[in-house]
């Protein structure tokens, strides 16, 4: 029997993100969930060498990875939409588990658990509860970076995302040190050039 669950995923580069926004450069799923993955996993690393954290860093970049799967389905709701109101928020959440739950099924029933287990937070514990806001942060971060380089680019359409952005991760950083730690030690080279960052690195 062949399943579709995989050849659906491959799908996510077709899946254009800040729709309602002219881009200088257009961002898609998949290169979105890529920067979230690695920015998950660099926050609980984080976490685990600074402040005693036992964090799962490696489920994080899988959790990162797979964070906005569902979009395949629904596509990408800007966020002044998705959070306008708290009835339209409850609505979506409802449509993304039902999307979620229809990739699920496009997968062999032995594994499907494992799977269900990157989607959904149900049944975690303290540790990955912590773990989950820190991918979330990591999404928040990876749009923050969209915005820093679309007005590097001159293109000031984001320039109200970015200060909304970074208003929300500040406050995340809040209850998240590794947050804060992130936008103090890695933010700030984004926009740089390349003979910069290797310049930075050599030195």
């Amino acid at each position: 029997m062949s399943y579709s669950f995989f050849a659906t995923l491959s799908r996510m580069k077709y899946i254009d993100r800040w729709a309602l926004m002219r881009n200088a450069r257009e961002e898609n799923l998949s290169e979105h969930s890529l920067e979230v993955a690695m920015i998950a996993h660099a926050l609980c690393t984080i976490g685990n060498a600074r402040y005693g954290k036992n964090l799962h860093a490696e489920r994080a970049a899988l959790i990162g990875l797979y964070h906005d799967a569902s979009e395949i389905i629904t596509g990408d709701m800007p966020t002044p939409v998705k959070y306008y109101t708290s009835d339209l928020r409850h609505a979506y959440k409802e449509v993304e588990a039902v999307a979620e739950d229809q990739l699920l099924r496009m997968l062999p029933e032995d594994i499907r658990g494992t799977y269900a287990s990157i989607f959904s937070a149900e049944g975690a514990d303290e540790n990955e509860l912590y773990m989950r806001k820190l991918v979330k942060a990591a999404d928040k971060l990876s749009a923050l970076i969209k915005c820093m380089e679309e007005k590097e680019a001159g293109n000031l359409e984001f320039r109200t995302a970015e200060l909304s952005t970074r208003e929300s991760i500040e406050k995340m950083s809040r209850e998240l040190p590794e947050v804060r730690d992130f936008m103090i030690e890695f933010l700030p080279s984004y926009g740089n050039t390349l003979d910069e960052l290797i310049g930075k690195s050599e030195g």
